[in-house]
């Protein structure tokens, strides 16, 4: 049969037919290209056969767009011939103008942005069907996509471009933040915290999260040993610092697990206590949390010393504390009571002048900021390059900064009243 004299019916058909096939290739593409790739290995390793086959043809992209923009252009064609016969044979000569118009209009809502808005809203869904049939299509269709790919890759290197270049490159660091920040439901709140801290360990040091050398408590063999025997008997702690005179002669630590039994007969022996003590473990001030807590893995240790360049002792970090930076503060000894936030009635918080900085954003979501100090009394000394004295108030990003108590120099104690909301002036004029 001539399709010149075919029914009517019949092209309208094939016509329809036509659109369909349009509407797979430019939808299909659409899902393909946006689905997530770490979501889709994800599900190509438990075993999803649409995903294995996705992935599959995702591996080789010029291959798998050459193959629907062959199908797409080549249904599209037959398209337009078909429409421009169905307007000459309804409207004579004029039916080539109101063809043309008819099949722009359709072609654009049936056959692009229709498809390719419920691709993008169900990318799996689209991509995990059409990959069954382009498996099949890329077999029979394989010498035309080869010849394809043959010219426009020799045209790509003509730009200096290759086809072989991977685009799927690893994401930095950032950028996993903000894969891991938009699970949104999908992981618990806590947990997204914890995965969140845990990335921030390689940016955050030892000296960071450090007890300082000023709240540093041990005991010092120069002292009475009946005073010793009853710091050790009323400890707070199951390893204590031992030094001679001061912390620049640092000896090592003893846990109490081992001068128990010592205690035995009623008096602990100096020399079986000294025999006790192991060595201090010393590291620098900028090492890495995520460094650290392998080298406490590697080092069986749970404490560490921290010295800066020239080997003077700054503080102390305990594995304890690189959990918390994770999981959060769960720790009851004095030295982390002794840096709460304590909110008062008025929305103002005391705050000890040796709580870090970070700690301090963290709670109260403020963005205090210093290259040198680590603590608040350090930030506030930095900030007015001088001593401060108790009852001055210092503004720092919008933070009234109340000064209570000062101890040898350094703040103590202070209140850090609520955020001053600032008022853009404006021009009523």
């Amino acid at each position: 049969m001539n399709i010149n004299e075919a029914p009517l019916g019949i092209l309208f058909f094939v016509l329809f037919i036509l659109f369909l096939l349009s509407a797979f290739f430019s939808g299909s593409e659409t899902a393909l290209m946006s689905l997530n790739r770490y979501k889709l290995k994800h599900q190509a390793e438990k075993g999803h056969a649409g995903a294995i086959l996705a992935q599959k043809l995702l591996s080789k992209p010029d291959r798998l767009i050459s193959l629907i923009l062959l199908g797409n252009n080549f249904i599209n064609i037959l398209i337009t011939q078909l429409a421009t016969l169905l307007g000459l044979r309804l409207f004579g000569d004029a039916g080539l103008a109101i063809a043309t118009g008819i099949l722009t209009f359709l072609l654009l809502i049936f056959g692009e942005i229709t498809p390719k808005t419920l691709a993008a809203m169900h990318p799996e869904r689209i991509a995990f069907i059409a990959s069954r049939f382009y498996v099949v299509m890329m077999k029979v269709m394989w010498p035309f996509v080869w010849l394809l790919n043959l010219i426009t890759n020799n045209l790509l290197r003509l730009f200096g471009a290759h086809s072989d270049e991977t685009s799927r490159v690893a994401l930095s660091h950032e950028e996993l933040r903000t894969v891991v920040s938009s699970a949104g439901t999908h992981i618990p709140q806590t947990h997204l915290d914890m995965l969140l801290r845990v990335m921030d360990l390689e940016s955050t040091t030892v000296e960071d999260i450090m007890i300082p050398r000023s709240q540093l408590m041990g005991l010092d063999l120069d002292d009475d040993w009946n005073e010793l025997e009853e710091q050790i008997i009323h400890s707070n702690f199951t390893r204590l610092l031992v030094y001679r005179e001061n912390f620049d002669n640092v000896l090592g630590f003893v846990h109490l697990r081992k001068l128990l039994p010592m205690f035995r007969d009623g008096h602990l022996e100096r020399e079986r206590f000294e025999a006790s003590i192991r060595p201090a473990y010393f590291i620098p001030d900028s090492t890495p949390l995520t460094q650290q807590l392998l080298n406490f893995k590697t080092e069986n240790r749970r404490i560490a010393l921290v010295v800066d360049e020239y080997g003077e002792l700054l503080g102390l970090v305990a594995l304890e504390d690189i959990l918390e930076e994770i999981v959060g503060e769960f720790s009851t000894t004095p030295s982390s009571q002794s840096r709460e936030i304590r909110q008062m009635e008025d929305g103002s918080y005391w705050v000890d002048g040796a709580m870090p900085i970070r700690d301090i954003n963290r709670e109260l979501g403020s963005r205090f900021a210093s290259e040198e100090a680590n603590t608040l009394n350090g930030l506030i000394l930095e900030y007015l390059e001088s001593i401060p004295v108790p009852g001055m108030t210092v503004l720092i990003d919008d933070y009234p900064l109340e000064i209570r108590k000062t101890r040898n120099n350094a703040v103590k104690t202070l209140i850090i009243h609520p955020k001053i909301q600032r008022i853009r002036a404006e021009d009523d004029e």
